[in-house]
């Protein structure tokens, strides 16, 4: 009888090609039309991490 759960290998953590592994979690507020606009992006998350950096960078003048 076949696993209900799916196969073991689904179990194994997701391994990250990163130089930093991404283990910190962060909810922000926005507007609708923001999360709208975000969600059109190709790879959300990657486009959300991106912006945050380009802002953290040019604040420390880089």
């Amino acid at each position: 009888m076949p696993n209900p759960k799916g196969t073991p290998e689904n179990l194994k953590p997701i391994k990250s090609q990163r130089e930093e592994p991404l283990t910190e979690k962060m909810n922000i507020r926005m507007t609708k039309e923001m999360k709208e606009e975000v969600k059109a992006q190709d790879d959300p998350p990657e486009f959300c991490r991106e912006a945050i950096q380009e802002k953290l960078d040019r604040s420390k003048g880089k």
